[in-house]
């Protein structure tokens, strides 16, 4: 079976690391991945799981706000949901009444996607015909092409998320990415999350996100670009 990445992985065991070991009431409430992933017992006390708990935060606060816009958008007629980089993401699964409404778009690599898809099976998800998984590797070839082969709708409305994608891109992949997607619908939505360079960090979580960026390059899926997005949309050094 196909491996998936491991910040995969590693994202959806922080969703249920949150709902096990923090307090109520929980920001997000997702365990799927866990159930999918089978770690092993100590699986809590795995270094990347018994340390971060400030950058566990980050992300399942950004988890949380993503999908309170989505089902917003959702309420407001959008009928197209695309998830960049969609991991583990069970915003299916666990929103089975809203998401029959619409169509899901899960786009990420193909080794991710396939053991997803594999393991949802497994465990007795079902897969509706309204959910597609859209394998894209997005340095060389065209999500927008992929998407289309799927029978998304250019002239629909979109709501779109791209969390925990830009780092991991070149400029000339992000710069790709935003111009395809500027061709959306008129009143489409695109909410885009990105990480700072260390400089820009609180003091606190520079020898974290040292650890991490050291993880990133060993496992082979090193961060590239950091704050590239927000030098392309000449936003200020420090966010406001």
């Amino acid at each position: 079976m196909e491996q998936p990445d491991n910040t995969a992985l590693r994202t959806a065991l922080w969703w249920a690391l949150h709902v096990q070991t923090d307090d109520k009431p929980h920001i997000i409430e997702d365990e799927i991945g866990l159930r999918l992933i089978n770690p092993t017992d100590d699986w809590k006390e795995r270094p990347d799981m018994k340390y971060t708990k400030r950058l566990r935060a980050s992300v399942v606060a950004r988890a949380r706000f993503i999908e309170d816009l989505a089902k917003e958008q959702i309420a407001k007629g959008i009928k197209q949901y695309v998830l960049l980089g969609s991991r583990l993401d069970s915003f299916a699964q666990r929103n089975a009444e809203i998401a029959s409404k619409i169509e899901i778009y899960e786009i990420d690599q193909s080794n991710t996607l396939n053991w997803k898809k594999e393991k949802l099976i497994e465990n007795g998800y079902s897969l509706p015909k309204n959910l597609h998984f859209v394998p894209v590797d997005f340095e060389t070839s065209s999500g927008w092409k992929e998407l289309l082969k799927k029978d998304f709708k250019i002239e629909e409305k979109t709501f779109i998320s791209c969390t925990g994608v830009t780092l991991y891109l070149t400029k000339e992949a992000i710069i790709r990415t935003l111009q395809q997607f500027s061709m959306l619908s008129s009143g489409s939505i695109i909410a885009i999350a990105f990480y700072l360079p260390i400089e820009l960090l609180d003091e606190e979580d520079r020898p974290m996100q040292g650890i991490a960026n050291k993880g990133a390059k060993e496992s082979g899926t090193p961060f590239v670009s950091f704050s590239q997005l927000m030098k392309l949309c000449k936003w200020p050094k420090k966010p406001v």
